[in-house]
């Protein structure tokens, strides 16, 4: 691994443009290019970026109708009423506390209790 002598980024490696064999570690940040091919490895690992929305775990309409959540009894600031299904999803990081979903049963809205 190593660092962009201007910026302090990581250097990627790329595959320098018109030589297939050839690799170059360049500087996602500032564009600094190092090209030495007899000390760069050949085997590149693929960078794999989640969007943090995959990860959010949504209950959509046709699996509320499943009616397989557990319930709660909690007053629905829409309507009133005294009953919701509950689940939980880590949303921030793993060393906090998890989001408590909740959706009413009689009007389907959905609100969050954090703890």
């Amino acid at each position: 691994m190593e660092f962009c002598p201007k910026c302090g980024t990581r250097l990627e490696p790329k595959k320098a443009k018109g030589k297939e064999s050839t690799l170059m570690l360049v500087c996602p940040k500032c564009g600094y290019k190092k090209q030495e091919p007899g000390k760069i490895d050949a085997k590149v690992g693929k960078v794999i970026q989640h969007n943090p929305q995959q990860f959010v775990a949504v209950i959509g309409k046709e699996e509320q109708k499943l009616r397989t959540l557990p319930t709660v009894r909690i007053e629905c600031p829409k309507c009133g009423n005294n009953t919701a299904y509950v689940w939980q999803v880590q949303t921030r990081g793993s060393d906090e506390s998890s989001t408590q979903f909740l959706r009413c049963t009689k009007c389907s809205y959905t609100f969050r209790e954090y703890s």
